[in-house]
């Protein structure tokens, strides 16, 4: 396996100030942000971002917080193995998970931040650790099989299903352009800011776990995955009494309101807001407000 190499180039430094820690996943460099002191607060991204999508949260809450962010295997400044390495599948996700965080010997409960495939990796561990969570900050995603509303949508069906969507996901990155470009629609994201999302994913190599996300969702029973996605839900109810925050944008073309309606319903006394004009990357698009809610709702809720 070639290593990976990102070149911290002076514009991401900019915006991404932080000196990161690894984990060896047998053999593997398991990238994770440790900043801060405090009560700690978990933050697990999704596909196709990477831990700089937390980089704004963690500078606001690292005055008052330990602050932890990993990079999965195959993204941001992790190690990107061939399939010969490494278990693209969500219940290897769910385990390096786990041994981050058993490996940091945290003494307190957590508060757990999720978005996109976050809220599915996330939450599995939760469900396995349920004393280990005190809060939960949802950000567009899911911990639940598709709602029975909501079409699968067509771009997400070529990239999981078709030789066409592997040559566009890891030809061209399109997978990674292509939510920079239309992730955010309040504050659409500026060109150098989309290259710093897309940064990790520079070959065709370093493009699969963009792609082996995508293919790895399951959808219906029998699909790998299926039965921990599944588990997962069935779990969800002991978590409705804690503190939850919802932010939600509502033009995300896959996380919309039909996932958000599911959430509220699972989570009746979440603390929700919504944006009908926001994208999926929410703490980009509304960034000084969302930022300032989950500040506030730590705050509010224990510190």
């Amino acid at each position: 396996m070639r290593e990976f190499f990102l070149n911290i180039t002076d514009e991401l430094k900019a915006e991404y100030p932080f000196t990161g820690k690894y984990l060896d996943l047998d053999g593997l460099k398991y990238h994770y942000l440790d900043e801060g002191s405090g009560p700690p607060v978990v933050m697990v991204h999704g596909n196709p971002s990477w831990s700089f999508y937390y980089r704004d949260l963690v500078k606001r809450l690292s005055k008052t917080n330990r602050c932890i962010v990993p990079d999965h295997i195959g993204c941001g400044l992790s190690d990107k193995p061939g399939d010969d390495r490494y278990d693209y599948t969500l219940e290897q996700r769910v385990a390096d998970l786990e041994r981050l965080v058993d490996s940091l010997e945290l003494q307190e409960k957590v508060t757990l931040v999720v978005h996109d495939w976050g809220g599915m990796i996330g939450m599995a561990w939760a469900v396995k650790h349920p004393e280990r969570v005190s809060r939960l900050v949802i950000l567009n995603t899911a911990a639940f099989p598709l709602p029975a509303e909501k079409p699968f949508p067509l771009a997400l069906k070529i990239c999981r299903d078709s030789l066409l969507g592997t040559l566009l996901v890891r030809g061209c990155n399109a997978f990674a352009v292509g939510a920079a470009l239309v992730g955010c629609k309040i504050n659409p994201m500026p060109a150098g800011l989309r290259r710093l999302y897309c940064l990790p994913y520079d070959s065709w190599q370093n493009r699969i776990a963009t792609l082996r996300f995508v293919q790895d969702i399951p959808l219906a029973p029998g699909d790998r995955g299926y039965a921990l996605v599944s588990a997962t839900a069935a779990g969800l109810g002991q978590f409705a009494p804690l503190p939850a925050l919802i932010l939600w944008g509502e033009q995300d073309f896959v996380f919309d309101r039909h996932f958000l309606a599911e959430w509220q319903r699972r989570f009746p006394g979440a603390e929700v807001h919504s944006w009908s004009n926001g994208g999926h990357y929410i703490l980009e698009d509304v960034k000084d407000e969302a930022l300032t809610l989950i500040a506030a709702f730590l705050e509010r809720t224990g510190g």
